[in-house]
């Protein structure tokens, strides 16, 4: 990345974006700040993933699982307390520091890849 924050086409390549359907959401109360332990299944190339998500303000469980997010997959995998995260949820920060998760807005399948 150069001084302005400019990125090349093909460093933006090299970022792996697929879409997945949420299949299970857990608390997660030994994380730092509110999280949710979630797993989402990016179909039969990538598989299923599990991440922590600081979602816990605008989401509940209940409302997240049958979703279709969209995560960063090819992060390598990072230790999260007890939970090995695999992948990167992607969302806006509001205001105030909470989390709204980007997502397809059609269904689509499970691990389409962002065009």
């Amino acid at each position: 990345m150069n001084e302005m924050g400019i990125i090349t086409w093909q460093e933006f390549e090299n970022v792996d974006l697929r879409a997945g359907t949420v299949t299970a959401v857990e608390d997660f109360p030994q994380a730092r700040k509110p999280a949710y332990k979630v797993t989402v299944d990016f179909g039969p190339e990538i598989g299923v993933k599990r991440t922590s998500a600081q979602i816990t303000v605008n989401y509940t469980k209940e409302e997240l699982v049958g979703r279709q997010v969209i995560g960063v997959v090819n992060f390598p995998r990072k230790q999260i307390g007890p939970i090995m995260s695999e992948f990167l949820i992607v969302g806006f920060y509001r205001d105030d520091g909470s989390v709204i998760l980007a997502v397809p807005d059609k269904s689509i399948s499970n691990g389409a890849k962002l065009a």
